[in-house]
């Protein structure tokens, strides 16, 4: 049975890289600590995607070897973290998807498959 939830994809490279905070020193640590002030959105959701969610981060390079905690699965991509997120987004269909990045490419190709898109800031308040 397909899981009722919306899925929120978050795109790690993206909403890190942001956030001028020094994350290219210690690109695993940057992701961690995205993953961990991820979980409040698992149970309450986006603004115009209520909560409950299934909440994906989606890593590449570096930040590959983060492990999932409850609330946020972690999908490392083999290659590019772009392809991963659009190969989501198109599987979900027509499941309700969200997907939190700034590339306008990414966002180009996740809406034609029927997702709507939010920027980093959504998950980063205040940044």
């Amino acid at each position: 049975m397909p899981n009722p939830l919306p899925l929120v994809i978050v795109d790690a490279a993206n909403v890190v890289g942001s956030v001028p905070d020094g994350w290219w020193r210690d690109r695993r640590g940057a992701a961690e600590r995205l993953r961990d002030s991820l979980v409040p959105y698992a149970s309450d959701g986006l603004p115009g995607t209520p909560g409950p969610v299934d909440l994906v981060l989606v890593v590449e390079g570096r930040a590959r070897d983060v492990a999932p905690v409850p609330g946020v699965r972690v999908a490392a991509a083999p290659g590019s973290g772009d392809d991963l997120i659009a190969e989501l987004a198109a599987e979900t269909a027509p499941r309700p998807c969200v997907v939190v990045t700034a590339d306008r490419e990414l966002r180009r190709r996740v809406e034609a498959h029927g997702a709507r898109c939010t920027g980093p800031r959504t998950v980063r308040p205040g940044r």
